[in-house]
């Protein structure tokens, strides 16, 4: 038997967990090359290239560098080039990222059998899943479900949905092991975005804030076969929507690819969300907190980071500081927001050594995780982990060097980077000088967005 759960508990652990970035990162610098490459100096323009200095991100990780052939052509390329480049490009990070997390999980391929995928930047069918459940070599009767139309939240939103069906599994007694997987390729969408900017003088922030990556989670219930001892135990979980909000944060599907439709009506939505989200999901839990978790800053966060506003916004709600949000800082500066993979590959980057020297007031690392992110809705997913600090201390692989949008060599990973948090996260969360997130909140005071 699997390794049972404490009573109250749920019986579920994330056993493995799997990131992979592409090969190639594009800074600030990229994308005012596109926009002089390609289009008229105006004052949509200036003001998003504006922004794109001051979004806090250092580098955006990407399948391919400004050169890139699919981004280059006199058009914007269409859905069904864009998808080519999907499966291509893409398909291979998830497998890579699976792989990842069947290996620490020690299970092989035909011991899945669930597999929970999600995507917003394709939509085709068959979906991508079933491009890496073969790759992979799952089993022909594998019960797969893939979402859409979750956006940002998918990677909670997956993983809430691989938490029922362990659960069903549980009540029939039988074993679960269940492989989730998110994917996304978004920096493909850059001529389409800058298409709208130009042509509707749109004031587009997505642009400069998307990237690619995949990543990769097992969830097991605690019946069948040993498994090795949990990463995360799932304690709980919520979700919810903030009525009326389904204009103010989406992606619409268009002839050359989606359109970020942002707001700036959203960090105010998603602060003032975060608490009482907070509070419900602690009320909603099988078994209460440890007494010494009292408040939001007794915990340890891993918050998607949707911008700079959004991380800025949660400390101010919340009463946190950057350390709580250490590897949600760490991932935004040396990433970009890669949509629904970006927060399981937080939850990924919070167990590393080097994260867990950057703690508020050097307490260490807190064993209650609190995952949370925002999509399309606007839906607000929040999660409770308990983090098995026995496993804990991953070192962190070597750097690899990867190549830059400026023809440079940047450094890059599968997953994780060794430094500590960069001084941009640090810019970001200080209290009276925010830097690049007071600017963009200044700039987004009146953009004109769809």
């Amino acid at each position: 038997m699997a390794e049972h759960a404490a009573p109250g508990e749920l019986g579920l652990s994330i056993i493995g967990l799997g990131t992979q970035y592409p090969p190639y990162t594009i800074t600030a610098k990229g994308l005012e090359k596109f926009s002089k490459k390609f289009y008229p100096d105006t004052p949509a323009m200036q003001k998003v290239l504006s922004i794109n200095r001051f979004t806090g991100i250092d580098t955006r990780s990407s399948i391919g560098d400004t050169n890139h052939p699919l981004v280059n052509g006199p058009t914007a390329p269409t859905i069904a080039e864009l998808h080519k480049v999907f499966i291509s490009d893409g398909v291979p990070l998830a497998v890579s990222a699976a792989r990842q997390a069947l290996d620490e999980a020690h299970l092989a391929p035909s011991q899945i059998t669930h597999m929970v995928s999600t995507t917003c930047t394709s939509s085709a069918n068959p979906g991508f899943d079933h491009f890496v459940a073969r790759d992979l070599g799952l089993s022909l009767s594998l019960e797969k479900v893939l979402l859409h139309g979750v956006g940002c939240s998918g990677g909670l939103a997956a993983l809430r949905t691989a938490a029922n069906l362990c659960l069903g599994h549980s009540m029939r007694g039988l074993p679960a092991r269940i492989l989730v997987v998110a994917l996304e390729i978004s920096t493909t969408l850059v001529r389409s975005e800058l298409d709208s900017i130009d042509v509707d003088q749109e004031t587009r922030i997505g642009v400069a804030l998307f990237s690619d990556c995949a990543s990769a989670v097992v969830l097991s219930n605690s019946l069948g076969d040993p498994t090795p001892s949990p990463v995360y135990s799932l304690l709980g979980w919520q979700h919810q929507i903030i009525p009326d909000t389904e204009s103010d944060l989406g992606f619409d599907a268009h002839p050359s690819g989606w359109k970020v439709i942002l707001t700036p009506r959203v960090p105010a939505f998603t602060e003032a969300v975060l608490q009482p989200a907070y509070a419900s999901l602690i009320t909603s839990l099988p078994t209460p907190p440890p007494p010494t978790y009292t408040s939001p800053a007794d915990y340890d966060w891993a918050l998607h980071p949707g911008g700079a506003t959004i991380l800025t916004g949660a400390e101010r709600a919340l009463a946190l500081t950057p350390e709580h949000m250490r590897a949600s800082y760490y991932t935004y500066v040396r990433h970009g927001n890669s949509s629904s993979a970006t927060i399981l590959s937080v939850l990924n980057r919070l167990r590393h050594k080097d994260m867990d020297g950057l703690t508020p007031d050097g307490r260490g690392p807190r064993d209650r995780v609190i995952a949370a992110a925002f999509g399309p809705g606007i839906t607000v997913e929040t999660a409770m982990l308990r983090r098995n600090l026995a496993r804990t201390g991953l070192q962190t692989p070597p750097d690899s060097e990867v190549a830059s949008d400026d023809g440079l060599s940047a450094v890059g990973d599968a997953g994780a980077q060794p430094s500590p948090l960069s001084p941009a996260a640090a810019r970001l969360g200080a209290e009276g000088d925010r830097g690049g997130a007071a600017f963009v909140e200044e700039a987004l005071e009146n953009p004109e967005l769809d």
